[in-house]
């Protein structure tokens, strides 16, 4: 390896470990700001989701950690590292990232200031980090009990959201186009609280099931319903067997089924799992079979 090379990862790696000082959770990136440890799964196309529950690096975000000895296993497995992502969406700040591209030939800037305007909030003193491009990553902080997607110009063209399961480049991270750097003044700063107007904005609005809920079912089925579609990671399975559970208790469990599942579906739960957890509420309130 190039004696630069070796720099930039001992760079990095030095970045990787303030950051995670500060509570963001880290990972080695390559210089195409891709995860810079390959899936121990990729030569293995039937293998069923995994999350680094086999034990392996190589998960991407899911190698994310504030540990520093964690931190340096995964800089020593990949020296080829010249940056790293912060995850977004952990504990304790709930990053949310702002990404103003300029690659897209639209002034997102200004489409950031004109959607304040219609939207009445204004964007807090925070972190920007500037990109190799011309590019600027706004860090914002969102509530502990809100997941906010990833999403593409949904906001408005060449803004793009990094929330759960997504990261940004970090800070002093060097990439074939160039260096990522915080701009002058923000660099002490903490991520500012997203403003509710804009966090409103972030979030999908909630899907109905395709499958409706009986109308025997009443408002009771309904909020059963609803209930699930709130739930984010970590929920998903104890508030479908909740609901599951008071459903069949109140001799609506059969009806409401089908919309469970489809509402399961929506917060990412598969099929077979969604069903599982319904046969065992079923089974614990004496309605299994």
């Amino acid at each position: 390896m190039a004696t630069t090379d070796r720099q930039a990862t001992t760079m990095a790696l030095a970045h990787a470990l303030s950051a995670a000082e500060r509570g963001l959770a880290v990972i080695p990136l390559s210089r195409t700001k891709l995860p810079a440890l390959r899936s121990p799964h990729r030569d293995d196309p039937l293998a069923p989701p995994c999350h680094g529950e086999c034990g392996r690096l190589g998960h991407g975000v899911y190698d994310a950690s504030t540990d520093p000895a964690r931190i340096r296993a995964l800089f020593a497995a990949a020296p080829w590292a010249t940056g790293y992502g912060i995850a977004c969406g952990l504990p304790p700040h709930h990053l949310i990232g702002i990404d103003l591209d300029t690659k897209s030939g639209t002034d997102s800037s200004a489409a950031l200031r004109e959607l304040a305007l219609r939207h009445l909030f204004t964007i807090p003193d925070t972190v920007v980090v500037l990109t190799p491009s011309g590019g600027r990553h706004l860090w914002l902080s969102g509530p502990a009990d809100v997941v906010v997607p990833n999403s593409a110009g949904r906001l408005a063209p060449g803004i793009d959201i990094r929330g759960a399961g997504g990261y940004l480049v970090g800070p002093g991270s060097r990439t074939e186009h160039g260096v990522y750097g915080t701009a002058p003044g923000t660099a002490h700063l903490a991520p500012a609280a997203c403003p509710p107007s804009l966090l409103r904005l972030l979030l999908p609005p909630p899907r109905a099931p395709q499958n409706p809920v009986p109308v025997s079912a009443g408002d009771h089925g309904r909020g059963l319903v609803q209930f699930v579609l709130a739930a984010h990671e970590g929920q998903r399975n104890t508030r479908l067997f909740w609901a599951a559970c008071r459903a069949y208790e109140d001799g609506i469990g059969p009806a409401l089924v089908a919309p469970l599942v489809e509402a399961a579906l929506d917060t990412g739960l598969t099929e077979r799992e969604a069903r599982a957890t319904i046969a065992s509420a079923a089974r614990m309130t004496g309605h299994g079979v």
